[in-house]
C-alpha cells in the first residue's frame, strides 16, 4: 500500500463524509464511510514529517492551505450544521508542530529520564488543548492522533494499540457527554477500520499528488456548498 493509494482512499472517504452532511440531516452510511478519512490524513502528516526535506516549508504549506480553506469550510459548516470552527488544515498544522517540537527535544536531550520524556510530550498536550479551545476539526483528538502516529512509527503493534485506545477514548467521551447510543459504537468501528490499511503501508510514495490533494479540500467544500 503506497502513500498515493492511501491518499486516494482518504480523499474518496472524505467526499463521502461531506456528501452525507450535504444530503442528509442525520448521520448516514456515507458518514460512517467518512470516518475512515481523517486517520489516514493524520498518518500521512506524520509520514510527511519523516520524509520532507524542508520542515519549515512543509509547515508553511499546511498553514497557507489552512487560511485558504477557512472560508469554504465556514460556508459549508454554517450551511449544513449552523456552526463554525477551524478547518482540518489547522488540525494538521498543530499536529505537525507537536511532532517537530517533540523531535527537537528528544534529539537535543538524549536521555532515558522519565521527566525528560514527559517534557518532550508536553508540547503535544498543550497544542491539543489549544486545538480544542480553538475548535479545530477533530479537536484535541486530531492533534494527538497525528502525534501518536509519529511516536510509534517504528512499531506497528504499538501503533495499532495506541490508535485503538484513542478511538475508544474519543467515543467514550461522546457517550459520557451525550448518553449511550449504538450510533457511537458504529462510528467508532468505522473510525478504527483504516488502521488495517495503514499497517499495510509499504513506505513507498507512489504517484505524487501533493498539491492536488491539498487543493481538493477547499474546492470540494465549495462545490458541495453551491450544489446543495
Amino acid at each position: 500500500m503506497t502513500s498515493f493509494k492511501l491518499k486516494i482512499i482518504a480523499i474518496i472517504t472524505m467526499v463521502c463524509d461531506h456528501l452525507g452532511d450535504a444530503l442528509f440531516s442525520v448521520v448516514s452510511p456515507l458518514n460512517f464511510i467518512g470516518r475512515m478519512a481523517f486517520p489516514i490524513f493524520a498518518f500521512q502528516i506524520s509520514e510527511g514529517y519523516i520524509h520532507t526535506k524542508n520542515i519549515k516549508r512543509y509547515l508553511l504549506r499546511i498553514f497557507v492551505f489552512a487560511i485558504i480553506s477557512q472560508i469554504p469550510f465556514y460556508l459549508f459548516i454554517h450551511k449544513f450544521f449552523g456552526g463554525s470552527g477551524l478547518n482540518i488544515f489547522f488540525t494538521l498544522f498543530l499536529g505537525l508542530t507537536s511532532i517537530l517540537l517533540y523531535d527537537k527535544i528528544k534529539k537535543k536531550v538524549k536521555s532515558k529520564n522519565k521527566i525528560i520524556n514527559v517534557l518532550a510530550i508536553l508540547p503535544a498536550i498543550i497544542l491539543s488543548i489549544i486545538g480544542q479551545l480553538l475548535d479545530v476539526d477533530y479537536g484535541w483528538w486530531g492533534v494527538i492522533l497525528i502525534f501518536v502516529f509519529f511516536v510509534f512509527k517504528d512499531n506497528k503493534i504499538k501503533t495499532v494499540i495506541a490508535f485503538l485506545i484513542l478511538c475508544i477514548i474519543k467515543y467514550s467521551i461522546e457517550i459520557i457527554l451525550n448518553g449511550f447510543s449504538y450510533l457511537y459504537i458504529q462510528l467508532m468501528l468505522w473510525t478504527m477500520l483504516p488502521i488495517a490499511l495503514i499497517v499495510l503501508y509499504n513506505g513507498e510514495q507512489g504517484r505524487k499528488i501533493k498539491y492536488l490533494s491539498y487543493a481538493f479540500y477547499p474546492i470540494h467544500l465549495l462545490l458541495l456548498y453551491f450544489l446543495f
